[in-house]
């Protein structure tokens, strides 16, 4: 298929739920049951995501190889959206060596001692690397804009926590952002976009089977009651840092083998615009590997 066919059929299921400009975002205009109208069964959901994990892995190969630019995937969402299994469906085939997921709990004391972004700028991808974080320093401006007495845990000093407290926060991050933009790492950020409705589903399939008991926490029916505060945050977030060069994707989680879709999509489609290729190997390098060859051949 030519070059831009792909890039055209991969657009089909990235465009709607593309952000890149956060300005009049509004999270009731996406819908966490959309699918684009496409009907699957398991097996052709399988099937369809296998291949784009496979071309992953193959853009991910010339990635490493070239060793200039670095992916950073941000995942975002509430509990029980499909993060961690988005995570392993899509990269799948991706080679561990060129990939680190990062998942980031509670911070330490020492994590708590530095500005908020510290402990996420120490783990953004080398180059030629993925780096994927499951929850990131946007956890900064969601949960603890919350929650705001765990803003007193970061020893900030009281005269610089006023009424844009959030704002500016958001303004680091559009900042931060860029600036590694400019480095040559790719950030796309994606909001798993799971109903309330939905989510009260997957809670009670948790608890309702003994295989998944282990993933529920009662802390996740406490968050819930905050359900309105974290679309109220989410939407400011997305508003103020959606940019061209950091877009989000707020990616319809209602139905797993579509959010899978949809982050493949976007993922396989940022690589294949960025036209890698394998490094090109010099005069001196071929001369190296002719008499390499050569040795080689003349060993009994």
């Amino acid at each position: 298929m030519p070059r831009k066919e792909i890039l055209d059929a991969l657009s089909r299921y990235t465009d709607p739920f593309r952000v890149t400009d956060g300005k009049g975002f509004r999270l009731k205009d996406f819908d966490p049951g959309d699918t684009l109208g496409l009907k699957m069964d398991k097996e052709e959901a399988v099937e369809l995501l296998q291949r784009g994990s496979e071309w992953l892995a193959m853009e991910q190969d010339i990635l490493y190889a070239q060793d200039s630019w670095s992916l950073l995937l941000v995942f975002q969402a509430m509990d029980a959206a499909g993060k961690d299994g988005t995570i392993k469906h899509v990269m799948s085939r991706v080679n561990p060596q060129g990939c680190d997921v990062f998942s980031f709990k509670q911070p330490s004391s020492e994590e708590l001692a530095h500005d908020f972004l510290w402990r996420y700028s120490r783990k953004v991808p080398r180059r030629g690397h993925i780096g994927i974080f499951n929850r990131s320093y946007y956890e900064e401006v969601l949960v603890v804009r919350v929650h705001q007495a765990l803003l007193s845990a970061q020893k900030i000093p009281p005269t610089l926590i006023g009424k844009k407290v959030w704002d500016e926060r958001l303004d680091d991050i559009d900042r931060f952002e860029e600036y590694l933009s400019r480095q040559g790492v790719i950030i796309l950020k994606f909001y798993l976009n799971l109903s309330y409705k939905e989510q009260k589903k997957r809670f009670m399939d948790r608890l309702d089977k003994p295989n998944k008991n282990w993933k529920f926490s009662a802390s996740d029916v406490r968050e819930r009651r905050y359900w309105n505060d974290y679309m109220q945050a989410y939407e400011a977030a997305i508003r103020g840092t959606a940019t061209p060069a950091a877009p989000w994707f707020v990616v319809p989680a209602d139905n797993k083998w579509f959010t899978r879709l949809v982050v493949a999509a976007a993922i396989v489609e940022t690589l294949e615009k960025l036209d890698l290729a394998y490094p090109k190997v010099t005069s001196e390098q071929k001369k190296d590997l002719a008499a390499a060859r050569e040795e080689l051949k003349a060993e009994s």
